[in-house]
């Protein structure tokens, strides 16, 4: 099913077109993490989990993905386990739609893929779990998720920036672009797998109300940036940020060795991380996304009820 003002290579499951059409809350979730970020059967349980805690907010989930040529917004199951399973799948972003629908890959979107098919379909609310950002490794090395967040308006639900990625700069790039970064229940920017404190975020917000608040002001002012809520890991899956450091260092000095660099870069690192610290940043990047999809239910629905 398709919405009549869609390009034509846009497939919506019949939910999320009726959702969509009579304006109930809809909340968006990348791909990548089932098709590039988790392992086997790992993807697929974290894909359902997402979905399950969502819909237990009020709201209707929409995975979003290129499967057969097509740019699919929502999942149903089978689809679900299908793209879990399927090798040889390209990581897309801004620039890779084309290719992935012209060869007809299947596709994992990036924050920005996604953030990019939500707003052609009209969704305004989107969980995932870290942002891209500027690479340690290079300095040019700067992910494409920043000019989305900068050129497209919508609230993005996420545990900070990846904590592989040069922070500091991060947020000075977001501060260049005009990208409020909000800090939900906090005043300092969290950390993917730790709660952070080094850095400040540029205002809080403390519920799922103000957070609708805060958008909706934000563009009714004209702005076209998206709202980046920044939600800290949950207390007791958070890790030791001298233990994240130390493996974070090793991992980057082992790309950087291999040669290892663009889209290949993140997964590389996540990975590695993952195998230093013996599966306990898995486990904290579990915790974190269902964290973040529960809280994008909830604004989801005061976004909706606004109406």
């Amino acid at each position: 099913m398709n919405n009549l003002n869609l390009p034509e290579n846009f497939s919506l499951t019949p939910e999320i077109s009726s959702a969509l059409e009579n304006d109930q809350p809809v909340v968006a979730l990348e791909s990548t993490v089932i098709t590039h970020g988790l392992p086997r059967p790992h993807n697929l349980e974290l894909a359902r989990d997402m979905e399950k805690t969502v819909r237990a907010q009020g709201a209707i989930p929409a995975t979003i993905a290129l499967m057969d040529g097509k740019i699919r917004v929502g999942l149903e199951d089978p689809a679900l386990v299908q793209l879990s399973e399927a090798d040889d799948v390209l990581k897309v972003s801004l620039r890779d739609f084309a290719t992935a629908l012209t060869k007809k890959q299947f596709g994992g979107t990036t924050v920005a893929g996604t953030m990019f098919v939500s707003q052609k379909a009209g969704i305004k609310v989107f969980a995932t779990g870290g942002i891209g950002g500027v690479h340690r490794e290079g300095a040019f090395d700067i992910s494409t998720d920043l000019q989305a967040l900068a050129n497209i308006p919508m609230i993005v639900v996420c545990a900070g920036a990846k904590s592989i990625l040069d922070l500091p700069a991060t947020l000075e790039y977001l501060e260049t672009l005009g990208v409020p970064v909000a800090g939900y229940g906090t005043d300092r920017f969290p950390e993917f797998f730790s709660p952070g404190g080094r850095l400040p975020v540029s205002v809080r917000l403390d519920s799922p109300a103000e957070v609708a608040q805060f958008a909706q002001t934000h563009w009714a002012l004209g702005m076209k940036s998206a709202v980046l809520v920044c939600q800290p890991i949950p207390a007791e899956a958070a890790m030791p940020l001298d233990e994240i450091e130390r493996v974070e260092e090793v991992a980057s000095r082992e790309a950087v060795e291999r040669g290892i660099h663009g889209q290949a870069l993140t997964p590389f690192l996540l990975g590695r991380v993952n195998e230093l610290t013996g599966g306990k940043s898995m486990r904290a990047n579990l915790a974190f996304l269902k964290n973040n999809a529960r809280l994008a239910g909830l604004i989801a629905r005061e976004l909706s009820s606004a109406h």
